[in-house]
This record gives C-alpha cells, structure tokens and sequence, in this order.
C-alpha cells in the first residue's frame, strides 16, 4: 500500500517524510534533537513531561512534537532558532527540578541521565525555588528486582506505557492527582513481569532502578561490549557492562528487526552463573571415587584412554549427547570431531526423544524459507503449535502480543496449553498433548489438503469454530504464518504437517526450538542422520560434498538420544560424552538416566557448572560462557549473530571448539582448524545445502488422541525463570519471579473441589509435586500442567497417567 508523504521546514531546513510522521521523528532525520523525556520511538505518543515544546508557525501557542504530526506546508522551530520554543523549554525543566533532589553523585543514573544533560544544555544555571523540597521515603520495592525512588520520577508514564502497551503486565500504574501523582502498585497485585527489567532501562531519570546493579558502579567506569544473548532463540542483542573483569549489568541492545529495543529479565540479569561457586573452573577425574583437579593434559589423555578402550571392545560403544547450549562454531566442531574422530553417527542435541518423523521434517524444514519476526508482526492470522511463547521464546511473544494490539492479529495457538496466549487468541483448538495432529488434519481438510494424514485422525477432531479457523487462514493466504514449537514438532505428524499446510497455503513456517544452540546445533548436523549445512547421511551427493571436506564419513546409521540412553542402560556403550546437557534434570526419563550414567564406564561433562548431572562424572572440562568467548548463534528464523568475548573467562577454562581440537589432537587426529577464522572458514564452505526443498515426508498418525481412560495427563515442560543451571545465582533475578503453580482446568478444579492457591499433588508412580494450583482456562479438561524445573522433583519425571488432589497438610 502506497503511503502518502508531506513536505514540511524546521529550522528552515525542508524535508519530506511519510504521512502521520511526528515532528520529533522529522527532527531526527534532519540531525536535531529536541529534548525529551515521555517519548519513546515504540511506545503511543502521550505528551506528559512537556519538555519537547517547538514553536509551529502559524499556531496559537507551542506545540509537542512527540504528539504533533507533521503536515504539508507546516513551519516548524525548535530551541534552536525559537526563543518562545527555548524559553518554554527552560521554564519546563525548572518546573521538574523544584521537587527532584540534587543528588546526581549518588544517583545511578549519573553520567547517563538525559535530565542531568538537558539541564546542562537547555536548562537555567540556577534555581529560584528555596521551599522545602519534597520527599518520600526510599527506595519502595516495586518487586524483589525493580527498587523506586519517587522523589526522583518526572511522571513521563514511559515505565506505566511500557507495561500496559508492550508487556501486558498492567500492574505499575500512575496513582494520586496533581502533586501527589507517583508510580505505584497495586497493594494486592505485586509487579510481576518477564519483562520489568526494560522499565528501568527507558526510565529517563533515576526513579527505577535494579536492586542487582543499585550502587555498584556508574556509566563511566565500565567498559561496553556488544553481544547476543545466549539464553533462549530469542537472539536478543545485548550490551554487555563490566568493570575490572566483573559483568556488572546487561542492557537491551536496540536492533529493530530481532529485539527491537527490549529483553527478557532472564536475558537482562541472568549472569550470575559465571562467578558463582556453582561455576566449574578446572578439569578433574574421578579417583578413587572422588573428583579431583587435575591439568588439561591429564585429563583430555583420560578421554582419549577412555575411548580408546571403547573402540577396542567393539564399535558403536561411544556416543555423544550436546544439549543446545552451543555456539555454532562449537556446534561444528562437535559435529565433525563425532563423524571423523570418533567415528560414529551416534550424536543428538536434543533433550529429549524426537517424534517418530522428526528428523526427517526437520530436514524439510531446514530446506524452506523460515518465518521472520517482521513477518510474525504483520501476519493477519497464525498457528502456534507446541508453543509458549512467554515462557520459551520471549521476545517471540512480544511480537506476537504487538501483531494483536496493532492489526488484531488472529493467533490461533494449538495444543493442550494456550498459556501466555490466552489473553490474544482468536480462537483455540485444544487437543491433548502429542495429538495436535488431529486438530491439525482437520484444519487442513477444511482448507482443502488433501493426503494430510490419515483420515481417521482428522474425522475424529470436532471444534465449533474451526470453520471460521479455516476461512481466516484462506482469506490471509500466503500472509500467514505457523510457528511449531520444540514440544510441537515431537509430537507425531505436527511439523510434517505443518509443511504441507504452509506450502499449500504459500506462507511461512518457523521451528521454534527452546534454547539458544537448537538451530545452529541441527544445522550443524548434531543429530543422526543429518551433515552440516541441512544435509542428510542417506543422500549420496550431501555425503560426496561433506566427504571432500571431512574425508570419510561412517557408514553406519546413528543412534539419538532415546536409543543411546537404552544402550547405555544395557551396559552396550562404555563412554558418554555429555557437552551442555543436564541429563538428570532434562530428561523425561530420569529413571533410564540414572540406570544409563551408572552403567557407562566413562562419563565426560563438559560444561559451565555444577548441575544434577555432574555428580555422575568421570571426567569434568570446564568451558568458557558466552560472555568469555567469541562466537555466533543462530536463532529459531534462522539469523546468524556473532558475538565476542566481554570478559576474560576463569583462567583453566576453555571454549568447548578448543577442548574438541585437542580431544582430536591427543588422539591423533587434526580436525582441520586451529583458530575461529579457519572453523569459520571451513564452515562457509559447507554452507546452506543448496537444491530443491526436501520432500515432506506422511505424517506419522499417533496411536490414540493421548487422553487416558482416568487419572490426568501430565504435561511439563521449563518455565522462563526456574531452578535451571543458568540462573544459578541470580537470587534477585528469582526472587522477582512468579511463584511455581499446578495448572488445573477450572472444570477439572471444580470437580476436585479444589480451589486456586489449593496445595495440590500429582503423583505418579513413585514420583510426586506438590504445589499451589491456578486455574487455567487455556488448560484442556483432563491435562495437569506441571513446570519442569520448578521444584525438587521435575514435572517431567511424572508419567501419565497421574493423579490430582488436595495436598496433605499434616495438623
């Protein structure tokens, strides 16, 4: 659609800009900043600080430029040649200044405050105010993260704005009139927010800060560093603040098509990790039936003894498990240490089992044009499957949150859990985990896919509002998007289906897996079956491409994670190298892990820390972080961000491509690359397969729709701020966030006769949770949501079907 432009001067220069331009946004392409406090480039126009006054010719008196729109023919002066624009300016910061305190030395806004600048550049040099000032006590906890200091604030609502327009999170609002008017919370409703963080970020002035950063440092003494956040798919661009080799605080860094100006808090304070007493910072082996710290030599040497042994016994007997915490560059390396070192396909990055047609969709997946989140924002209708967004991919969920809010976005989420989503969905199909290919199947029958899957699957599914599902996702065609989560694409026939929808449709599909590492491990090909670059080890000319770099490859078809843990519990795999995954903690099968780990004769951990796995070790390496390497990470639309080392890592540790480089070289191999420029150079050369997207292949059918004939489901999977490895230390960060709960439909609730904030145990088994209930209406009858790594026992260890009821409380 074609926008129409206007022509207006300011400051007797001309420029012409699209229609409904604000006259501060005009200002800036010309190079003139006018001051301001309330406005914000991603937040509604409001007018409150009064500090951007310009003199437009022509008008009565002067005008907001963060509220005026720009007109054809309109004349504009701002501070810079009007004297009634400068003086109403300087009148206005004095009016700020009566009541806020001179304290800009203690201040942790000093040295990066736009008021302490504008009254430096444009306000008086002294003050005629000689009253008492006002004062309020302080700091007032707006929540275990975000401290307030009220006589401080300016009433710009950008923290209020941010919280109602951006996040959703309602809870800080502007209370009182006139004199009295401050930030405040609800006394029954505490500020609860992933996103709380960013609040005292766009904070122009010192009124919100972080209890974490509060009096640590100031602006001028740290040292900042660009970088990418490496805690989920998001790719968040940070800016990384140290001071004398210590991570002070990470700061949402502006890049308008990933994270646009905002982060997660997970991504904001979660760095505690790194000097925690949790950090692993030397190599040890097991003596004796203790761990002991050894030099790198003795320990890459014991590796190396381990597999030798291994290889001697007979092949198949050493298998590779890497979790999605790397780096790409580490990813690679991983990749072709398992294939050309090791000798064997048996490798998987996932956490846990993949679906019956994973692979083989995910190839096809990695063979097609991947949604963006520009796309995501302007799409006028999109599935989500398998996904929550907020507690998963954050950022995703802002930008879903931004589709609803600016265009009414029809987001149609799929599943057994609508979670975040709730709020902003057109409709819902529900469906009990692992059987969204029912709903799925009769979607794409009533859009006219033909050969979706069987038709007993889709003839089963019934929902009153899936013709209307349908005739959204024909009217927005090839607009829409779908978005299948990891969760979603294990279950049978999701992500295979969901690539026969989006070619029928024309529209973008997107893998959205959890962590960081997921896309960049796969195409990596750290998974069996797949080559790097999106290629498969059963098509010869992918073989022939990656054998010319590599040399030879094995022959033999791997093993993934559910098959190599069986093997292992069967005493038939003698070495286990586990690089970034907690499989105790992550596993849906602690049972088989714990039985896996004692049966191996040699288990390697490389990692940052200390996790439920570590205790099962043989062999520990100890690696840098994100913010201690250099590296890159590719998030779930498939964008590559490289990121450098910020601060030096502990001095025995090593960045894991390096720990793989002299695993090879001990063992008497060269993995071709000694330094970052020559892996990435190898890894240019194995580039995006290129040809025709790969086939789709039928979606496998599941064996029944997943409900039980009694008890509940269970379905588990992490929430955003839990007990999980990378928010060791982060106490503040924990504090902050909302406590753990048991979902419960309120039918289900209603005929357990339990009430929200009920304690609750599911049991299974042996296994049991117990924890408050909240009632879900996005919850299918019969599912019992239950957060993985939120209490003692993970969710993910409770089998379905499990009972629900009251919690015991002893008298």
């Amino acid at each position: 659609m074609t926008v129409g432009t206007v022509t207006l001067t300011i400051d007797d220069r001309e420029i012409t800009v699209p229609k409904g331009t604000l006259v501060i946004r005009a200002a800036e392409q010309l190079g003139i900043i006018i001051p301001r406090f309330c406005d914000h480039p991603l937040l509604d126009p409001l007018g409150a600080c009064r500090q951007c006054i310009v003199d437009v010719e022509g008008q009565r008196k002067p005008m907001t430029a963060c509220t005026t729109q720009a007109t054809d023919g309109m004349v504009v002066r701002t501070q810079m040649t009007s004297d009634v624009a400068a003086t109403a300016q300087r009148g206005q910061l004095e009016f700020l200044l009566i009541n806020h305190p001179l304290d800009c030395p203690m201040c942790d806004k000093g040295g990066e405050c736009p008021l302490q600048d504008q009254a430096l550049l444009h306000g008086p040099g002294e003050s005629r105010f000689v009253d008492q000032k006002r004062r309020y006590a302080k700091p007032v906890a707006v929540s275990a993260q975000v401290l307030l200091d009220r006589e401080r604030c300016v009433l710009c609502a950008r923290c209020t704005r941010f919280s109602n327009e951006i996040a959703g999170d309602p809870f800080i609002e502007l209370f009182e009139r006139g004199a009295l008017e401050q930030v405040a919370i609800y006394e029954d409703e505490p500020y609860v927010s992933y996103f709380s963080g960013n609040v005292i970020q766009i904070c122009p002035v010192g009124a919100l800060t972080s209890a974490a950063y509060r009096f640590r440092a100031r602006p001028f003494d740290l040292r900042s560093s660009p970088s990418v956040c490496g805690l989920c798919s998001a790719g968040c661009n940070l800016t990384v603040q140290s001071r004398r080799g210590d991570i002070q605080r990470q700061l949402a860094r502006t890049n308008m098509a990933v994270n646009e100006m905002w982060n997660c808090d997970k991504g904001r304070f979660g760095f505690r990790l790194l000097d925690s007493d949790a950090r692993l910072r030397e190599p040890a082996i097991r003596k004796e039936g203790d761990l002991v710290a050894v030099s790198w030599s003795e320990a890459l040497t014991a590796v190396a003894d381990a597999v030798r042994r291994a290889d001697e016994t007979g092949p198949g007997r050493v298998a590779v498990l890497t979790g999605s915490r790397l780096a790409d560059e580490d990813a690679y390396a991983a990749s072709k240490y398992v294939r050309t070192v090791l000798g064997t396909d048996d490798v998987d990055f996932r956490t846990t089992p993949a679906g019956p047609d994973e692979d083989a969709a995910l190839a096809a997946v990695l063979s097609r044009p991947t949604a963006t989140y520009a796309e995501v924002e302007a799409a006028p209708a999109t599935i989500v499957v398998g996904l929550d967004p907020e507690e998963e991919v954050p950022i995703l969920h802002l930008r879903l949150r931004k589709a609803w809010r600016t265009h009414q976005s029809k987001i149609v989420p799929i599943g057994a859990r609508s979670g975040s989503l709730t709020r902003y969905a057109w409709r819902v199909l529900p469906t009990a985990p692992s059987a969204e290919l029912g709903a799925m199947a009769a979607l794409a029958r009533a859009l006219g896919v033909a050969n979706l899957a069987d038709a007993a699957v889709s003839a089963g599914y019934k929902h009153p509002h899936l013709d209307d599902v349908a005739a959204a996702f024909r009217e927005a065609g090839h607009d829409a998007v779908i978005l299948v989560g990891e969760r979603g694409a294990r279950s049978p026939g999701i992500l295979a289906a969901a690539v026969r929808l989006a070619d029928h449709l024309g529209c973008k599909l997107a893998w959205v897996p959890r962590r960081a590492g997921a896309r960049g491990a796969l195409a990596a090909g750290l998974a069996p079956g797949f080559l790097p670059g999106g290629r498969r080890s059963d098509d010869e000319a992918d073989r022939t491409a990656v054998s010319h770099v590599w040399g030879a490859l094995p022959e033999a078809p791997g093993r993934g994670l559910q098959p190599i843990l069986e093997a292992a519990a069967a005493g038939d795999i003698d070495v286990l190298h586990l690089i970034g995954i907690d499989l105790v903690r992550d596993s849906g099968d602690p049972d088989l892990v714990r039985r896996a780990l004692d049966r191996v004769a040699t288990v390697v951990v490389q990692d940052l820390a200390t996790n439920a796995t570590t205790p099962a070790a043989d062999i520990l390496l100890p690696v840098t972080a994100t913010q201690e390497r250099a590296g890159t990470f590719t998030n779930w639309e498939g964008r590559s961000q490289q990121f450098r080392a910020v601060i030096d890592g502990p001095s025995l540790c090593q960045g894991d491509w390096e720990v793989l480089v002299q695993l090879a070289a001990v063992q008497g191999r060269d993995l071709g690359f000694h330094d970052l420029d020559g892996l990435r150079a190898e890894q240019h050369r194995l580039g995006v397969r290129s040809g025709d997207p790969r086939p789709v292949p039928d979606p496998v059918s599941p064996a029944g729709d997943g409900a039980p004939a009694e008890g509940f489901v269970v379905l588990s999977y992490p929430t955003l701020l839990d007990r999980g490895t990378m928010l060791t230390g982060a106490t503040d960060l924990l504090a902050a966030a909302p406590p753990a709960t048991i979902g419960l439909n309120p039918e289900d609730a209603q005929r357990l006769d339990i009430e929200a904030g009920t304690l609750v145990t599911v049991s299974s088994g042996e296994e049991s949770v117990t924890l408050a209930a909240v009632l879900e209406p996005g919850l299918m009858p019969g599912v019992v949501f239950v957060p993985a790594n939120s209490a003692e026992t993970s969710g993910r260890a409770l089998a379905s079907p499990a009972q629900v009821a009251p919690a015991e409380v002893p008298a």
